[in-house]
């Protein structure tokens, strides 16, 4: 059941006064994760969604009883203790912005209301070739390299007004078109030339995540874009020790399949095909309306089933299933997403059968808590001293950033005990296995 890291335990730095949260992107997604939390503050709501939040961690055997909250466990940030701030390219406050969003009720929305207004995005850096769908004035002007010392300023600003030692910058913007690296990508060294080159190949998500890692902060991406997943900037996170973590919000319809999944692998069931249809009405649906934009989360969510379920290893039950994946805009739904799964299994002696499922979710309502806990464990990493990419986080994303030669883990469970032994680690705890037999052979003769 339990089991022994051969690693010693990272020794933790304590909490700073207040943790800062920037998010490049201040839509649907960040105003509802900040009207939240504000919220919960005030009483008027819970942090449902929330591990850090809400989830219990086992300690020591089942016998023991030892079951505490894991923000009783682990040394994290209180809900008072977080201030924000972000960007976007239109100014409205998070107020409006909130309410333009038409994710929480109106009501709701007016209850943090002055705490919301008091929030202004800072200008954005924006290339409307990688997001051909939006377009807004409130932009940083000149090239990259301007727009990476403006967002570096900032950062610093916001640490000085607020007087904190510490930010984590979670992306919570749009999804750009889908690109693969470029040259001016491969180093650090090259990255800094086509800032100063103004090269069209750097989209703004890594310029922010240059930003961010510049100025110590780490850095979460919650879109399928590759932002800080190329050498240059895992590069840069390595030179200035700073924990990084991505790609892509696992909320909606790639949560049913990162559950669903692993069920049918664990009972060995055939699986034929895989067809997933989407429709929302968000500005994330508007942006994957575009042909560009669109590639980049399918590659993402086409990802997950084929790692999975392992196909080279399982070639009778996995090697040859159809997998197709749709996102239609419907601007009647707003942030009210409908996914539709068929799913067309084949179980004993290769005799058919069918799941389906039909999951109305609220997109923004699934990925405020995911921003949430990342910002808290993304700082967590840090004061224990842990350096790029944090797989433990996996369970967070869609497209998991992994070291270079290693497959993703997708397998939701699996993630999950990736994620709460590594708590267990850096606090000193035995792993948990699940093996058991102790219980069972204690009282034998040796």
């Amino acid at each position: 059941m339990m089991n022994n890291t051969n690693q010693s335990r990272p020794s933790i730095q304590p909490l700073g006064k207040r943790l800062g949260i920037l998010l490049p992107g201040m839509g649907a997604v960040a105003t509802t994760f900040i009207a939240g939390v504000e919220a919960v503050r005030k009483g008027i709501g819970e942090p449902i969604g929330s591990l850090t939040q809400m989830a219990r961690i086992r300690l020591g055997k089942r016998t023991e009883n030892r079951s505490p909250l894991i923000r009783d466990f682990v040394p994290l940030h209180s809900l008072d203790n977080l201030v924000f701030g972000g960007w976007d390219l239109f100014s409205d406050d998070c107020e409006t912005a909130a309410k333009k969003a038409g994710v929480l009720d109106a009501s709701l929305v007016d209850q943090v209301g002055d705490f919301l207004r008091s929030i202004r995005p800072m200008r954005a850096a924006f290339d409307p070739n990688f997001v051909k769908r939006l377009s807004g004035d409130h932009v940083i002007p000149g090239g990259r390299r301007d727009w990476a010392n403006q967002l570096r300023q900032d950062i610093q600003n916001f640490k000085t007004t607020h007087d904190l030692e510490q930010v984590v910058v979670v992306w919570c913007g749009s999804t750009e078109a889908f690109m693969t690296p470029t040259e001016a990508m491969m180093s650090l060294e090259a990255f800094e030339r086509g800032l100063d080159a103004d090269d069209p190949s750097i989209p703004p998500s890594m310029i922010y995540a240059y930003a961010a890692l510049s100025e110590g902060c780490p850095y979460a991406n919650g879109a399928p874009n590759l932002s800080a997943n190329v050498p240059a900037l895992l590069e840069l996170a390595a030179q200035n020790k700073l924990p990084i973590c991505g790609k892509d919000f696992k909320t909606g319809q790639t949560l049913i399949k990162t559950i669903i999944g692993p069920g049918l692998k664990m009972r060995v069931l055939g699986l034929d095909g895989w067809f997933s249809t989407n429709i929302l009405g968000n500005r994330d649906g508007e942006v994957l309306d575009d042909p560009d934009s669109f590639k980049t989360k399918e590659e993402s969510k086409l990802s997950v089933l084929d790692t999975m379920l392992q196909p080279d290893l399982y070639p009778s039950l996995y090697g040859n299933f159809y997998h197709k994946v749709r996102i239609n805009y419907y601007p009647p739904h707003g942030d009210n997403k409908e996914g539709w799964d068929n799913i067309d299994l084949k179980g004993w002696l290769g005799y058919p059968m069918q799941l389906k499922i039909n999951f109305l979710c609220r997109d923004s309502i699934l990925a405020a808590p995911l921003v949430l806990d990342l910002a808290l464990f993304l700082d967590l990493a840090q004061r224990a001293g842990m350096h790029g990419i944090q797989e433990w986080l996996s369970f967070y994303f869609k497209a998991p950033m992994t070291a270079p030669g290693l497959y993703p883990e997708h397998d939701l469970f699996i993630q999950k005990t990736k994620l709460k032994n590594t708590l267990r680690h850096m606090m000193g705890e035995d792993l948990i296995t699940h093996l058991g037999l102790e219980y069972y052979t204690e009282g034998d003769a040796a």
